[in-house]
């Protein structure tokens, strides 16, 4: 099954039942993190340092996973139009190599 119709599974399934799973919010540092059960992360190919985007929907967090890293996706947008020059910044100072 293709990973956006899992997600929208999951949706469609909350919606009708209600929550599919209850979690608490922990401290981590200073911010809070969301541990996502094995089989939620499992069901959604989700697991250890994948991307994910988070935004508010109506009130509502939302989780989705992103296939490309921040750096795949702006350099796919390089284009003849916003490709810059080389910048020369002066002569070698210090242990530099070229």
């Amino acid at each position: 099954m293709h990973l956006t119709l899992i997600w929208y599974y999951c949706i469609i399934m909350y919606i009708l039942k209600g929550p599919i799973m209850t979690v608490s919010i922990k401290k981590w540092g200073n911010s809070l993190a969301l541990r996502i059960p094995k089989d939620i992360a499992r069901t959604l190919h989700i697991e250890n340092n994948s991307i994910l985007e988070l935004n508010i929907r109506n009130g509502a967090l939302v989780l989705e996973p992103q296939n490309e890293t921040l750096l795949e996706s702006l350099v796919s947008r390089i284009d003849s139009d916003n490709l810059h020059a080389e910048v020369d910044t002066g002569k070698a100072v210090g242990n530099e190599e070229w």
